[in-house]
């Protein structure tokens, strides 16, 4: 590929300066329309993509060859065993450490990496011979067979979000349904979004101008691993990066075997609370159990990446998080805290759980009926929900990005998505969409197929087992996911940022059907994950579609690789259930605390059993939270607004819905998920970014991968060899009750201690609820 090199230059020129104000314009790359009276079209670099036959942005055309070879093998049996084998190896792991905290997530990338080596071990050592009329060994390991591997092992890779229907109606309501049920919910949550991918693909896949950006780095990868050059520093020197992978592989599986059993004080490095363990409010402020991490260190990769690693964050994005971090967390919570509002001096200022008016955790069972449902004569004999600081402001902040998402969508990005809409139907095909045209498409019948299997799936498990929850629901909760795919589809193609449905699904589940928690996850399963997986199944469509993969084998390769790893995820659930005892107690002596479900659960109860109306409507608790909605929509106004008269400030770099969802995952997160992570953050994404490019483009994300899979592998060995034999009395008198195992589990920010406590029989907040 060759284009001017003044262009290229320009354009790395500008990323570059863009870059080193902590921020890269994802519209800039997004806006990828050949249009020349577009006034945000780089005309120069747009010139050079036609006449090239190109893209008319240099971004896609380094990261995306504009070429294509129908002969190179994809669907061999090659690609196929090493995509099931991590079909089913990444998912079981993150399945695994899902229940688990501090939990590691085995990404996509670690996926992409590790196939490479095996595909070329594969094509050195097996023998070409046929099976069923096809070649064991069809020659070099393709980067197509890569591809199509590599969506395989990643498309179900995280746990599937129906799973935690299945934990919370065990570990809450005392329902353990059959895995026929089990298997069902999870299969039509994960694939009935599949099914409009027909129709998606027209709007999200085939115009030039959707772009999806994320993609643009994983093509990147999957070139430079095939072709053995770096993007961006040519043949730069030093080890490869496959060696580099092996050595920072070999240290992180290493050293994960200090801060993950020998050495848990390295993990939970608190050092203010242990010279005062019994002052609350030191422990409130440094904790990290409990409290707001002011201790700001650890020395524990799957602590500092339980986020989502910092290396493969934007800095500009992790400016915004931690902005946000530091004023909601740092400032507004304490505030809140300290002055008792929400009666929060009897909680811990920041917990996972619910609380009753008594400060003792929240006895769900006591309000409900034995077949789930919702018993009000109990609640208004038992208490009202409570809940930490921490948890009330995540509340409010996932409320207020809501808002702030569509607000800022409109202002910033509505020419553009408007433009977009209108010409995604027919646009000009690009050399991309021409070169993909010559394979065969993916018959609209497939999709009704998949459609009608999966819905009968779902009324199935609704109707046959005991969920109280109508059909019809179930179909308002389609029609909502999929009145809002192409649209929000647009968005996160133009501008990578999405929209969740969650909130907006429970807050009308749970008015309209009040009482019937199993009902509301439910719904809010299909009304978010549809949407989602749909969103997922086209994106990596566009992956295909960048790589020439044919349409019809990334279709089989998603469906098929979504069943094997829905189903593995099943069985790794159950297994732990069965087999690992106190699984998803609070004290589970290996870390098996089930942190999301716990949210999940505790969401269950709050939208669910209890109600909205019990909780933010006027005149209750919560119902102060309402107003976070006023606040995501007002903010990016402001920004807006000031970023007219003053389009140099800084507050152009202010993202409100990164700031107010950036902090989300808060519970089951807490500080130190946050504060290292942003630490480690600065470091790579803007100091070694800015001063060692070349270092950083070729070995970054290759880092990433390394500390991820080594942390995995260690926390998997020390579980198998060292926590389960023995109904984990190994080292029971030795390694577990040394100093340096027993400190940060010995302080008031450990035990959650409050700083007030009720007298006996009496009870704090309202006298009376309804």
């Amino acid at each position: 590929m060759s284009y001017p090199q003044d262009t290229k230059q320009d354009a790395n020129s500008d990323i570059e300066k863009n870059s080193a104000y902590g921020q890269v314009d994802v519209t800039a790359l997004a806006l990828a329309q050949p249009d020349f009276d577009d006034p945000n079209m780089d005309k120069d670099a747009a010139i050079a993509g036609v006449l090239e036959d190109d893209s008319p942005y240099p971004e896609v055309r380094s990261a995306v060859a504009n070429t294509d070879d129908p002969d190179v093998p994809v669907s061999t049996i090659r690609s196929w065993v090493l995509g099931v084998i991590w079909a089913i190896i990444i998912p079981g792991l993150n399945q695994f450490f899902f229940f688990r905290y501090p939990s590691v997530t085995v990404t996509g990338i670690v996926a992409q990496l590790l196939i490479f080596p095996l595909g070329r071990l594969w094509a050195r050592f097996v023998p070409n011979v046929k099976i069923f009329g096809h070649s064991l060994n069809p020659g070099p390991f393709s980067i197509k067979e890569h591809v199509l591997s590599t969506i395989m092992a990643t498309v179900g890779a995280y746990s599937a979000y129906a799973t935690d229907i299945v934990a919370v109606q065990r570990v809450f309501y005392n329902q353990n349904y059959n895995f026929s049920y089990q298997w069902m919910v999870v299969m039509s949550t994960q694939l009935i979004g599949f099914s409009i991918g027909g129709i998606a693909r027209r709007f999200l896949v085939q115009p030039p101008s959707m772009i999806w950006p994320n993609n643009l780095v994983i093509c990147a990868l999957f070139n430079t691993l095939h072709a053995q050059t770096y993007a961006g520093v040519g043949n730069r020197g030093g080890v490869s990066r496959e060696r580099f992978f092996f050595y920072a592989f070999a240290c992180s599986t290493c050293w994960y075997f200090f801060p993950g059993y020998l050495f848990q004080a390295l993990s939970y490095f608190s050092w203010v609370c242990w010279i005062a363990p019994n002052n609350i409010v030191v422990n409130e402020m440094f904790g990290y159990v409990h409290g707001m991490g002011m201790s700001l260190i650890t020395f524990d990769w799957a602590q500092i990446a339980y986020i989502g690693s910092p290396l493969a964050t934007p800095w500009w994005a992790e400016a915004n998080i931690v902005a946000g971090f530091v004023f909601f967390f740092w400032f507004l919570t304490p505030l809140l805290h300290y002055t008792n509002v929400w009666e929060s001096k009897y909680m811990p200022i920041s917990s996972r759980g619910s609380f009753d008016n008594t400060g003792g955790r929240y006895n769900v069972t006591k309000i409900v009926n034995p077949d789930a449902t919702f018993n009000q004569q109990e609640y208004e004999n038992y208490s009202p929900l409570f809940i930490s600081t921490t948890f009330a402001i995540s509340y409010g902040l996932s409320f207020a990005s809501i808002a702030a998402t569509l607000t800022h969508a409109f202002l910033y990005f509505r020419k553009q998505i408007w433009t977009q809409s209108r010409r995604a139907m027919h646009e000009q095909p690009d050399i991309h969409a021409r070169l993909m045209a010559r394979y065969p498409q993916v018959p609209e019948w497939w999709y009704a197929v998949i459609f009608l299997t999966m819905f009968a799936f779902g009324v199935i498990s609704i109707e046959v087992w005991e969920t109280k929850f109508p059909v019809q629901w179930f179909i308002l909760a389609l029609v909502i996911a999929f009145f809002y795919v192409i649209p929000i589809g647009m968005i996160q193609a133009i501008t990578n940022q999405q929209v969740g449905l969650n909130v907006i699904t429970e807050l009308i589940i749970g008015y309209a059907l009040p009482g019937r928690p199993v009902a509301m996850m439910m719904f809010k399963t299909w009304g978010y994950i549809t949407m989602a997986q749909a969103l997922q199944f086209t994106a990596d469509f566009k992956l295909g579609h960048y790589m020439k993969v044919p349409p019809r084998a990334m279709f089989w390769a998603q469906v098929v690789a979504t069943v094997i790893a829905g189903t593995v995820q099943l069985g790794v659930q159950a297994w732990m259930f069965t087999n690992i005892p106190d699984m998803c107690d609070p004290d589970q002596k290996d870390g098996f605390i089930c942190p999301s479900t716990e949210v999940f659960g505790t969401a269950s109860i709050i939208w669910g059993v209890i109600g909205p109306a019990r909780q933010f409507s006027k005149g209750q608790v919560y119902y102060a939270l309402t107003f976070f909605f006023l606040v995501g929509f007002v903010c990016p106004v402001i920004t807006y607004l000031f970023s007219l008269k003053f389009p140099n400030s800084w507050l152009r770099y202010l993202n409100f819905p990164v700031i107010f969802s950036g902090t989300g995952l808060i519970p089951p997160a807490s500080a130190v998920n946050y504060v290292p992570w942003a630490i480690v953050g600065f470091t790579f994404q803007y100091a070694i970014r800015r001063r060692h490019f070349s270092w950083w483009t070729k070995y970054n994300y290759v880092l990433s991968a390394a500390l991820d899979s080594g942390v995995a592998i260690a926390a998997v060995l020390i579980f198998f060899m060292l926590q389960y034999p023995r109904n984990g009395t190994i080292g029971e008198n030795t390694i577990q009750k040394w100093w340096g195992n027993t400190v940060p589990f010995n302080t008031a920010d450990a035990a959650g201690t409050p700083l007030l406590t009720v007298a006996d029989g009496d009870f704090f907040g309202p006298r009376t609820w309804h």
